[in-house]
């Protein structure tokens, strides 16, 4: 099974479906909440999301709908990067709620070559997340460095740095 891939292997306009999706609990909101100190009642108390927002209930916090679409995207495009180089847009669409099944989908928008090195370049993608209705609730734009063939040869191939086991 291939993760990531080299830059040989995008193609501008190419769009990578991210699976298996992930429905997202209250445990998971929580726990990211509380491991990053977002303690804003909007995500923590059923109480205050009730009686005070036009939602009526919690919202799963924004960061970790990014972060768990930046987590699907790996396998698909930056599962071999040298290096993340810049998010240029972050844009939370529509909410999130506890229950909701997140999907992603990832566009290669453009992709150059590096002028400094020759065994590199730059893939500029666009990641939508989107809930099990097809509803769009986030989408961010990114920049990957990642390696041509000759550099991950040079390197080990597909498992750089797999040990050999003995006995």
């Amino acid at each position: 099974m291939q993760f990531g891939r080299y830059f040989e292997e995008f193609e501008v306009g190419a769009v990578y479906k991210h699976w298996p999706g992930k429905t997202v609990t209250e445990y998971d909101d929580h726990l990211f909440c509380l491991l990053t100190m977002n303690h804003h009642p909007l995500h923590l108390d059923a109480h205050y999301a009730g009686e005070t927002t036009d939602f009526g209930k919690n919202v799963v916090v924004g960061n970790y709908v990014y972060s768990l679409l930046l987590g699907m995207s790996v396998p698909d495009v930056s599962g071999k990067a040298i290096a993340n180089l810049e998010v240029e847009s972050l844009r939370h669409v529509k909410p999130t709620f506890h229950g909701d099944t997140i999907y992603g989908e990832t566009e290669v928008l453009d992709k150059t070559p590096s002028k400094s090195k020759d065994d590199r370049g730059v893939v500029y993608v666009e990641t939508r997340g989107y809930k099990q209705d097809g509803t769009v609730v986030c989408t961010f734009r990114r920049k990957v460095m990642v390696p041509k063939r000759s550099y991950g040869e040079a390197r080990g191939g597909e498992q750089p740095a797999r040990p050999v086991p003995h006995e």
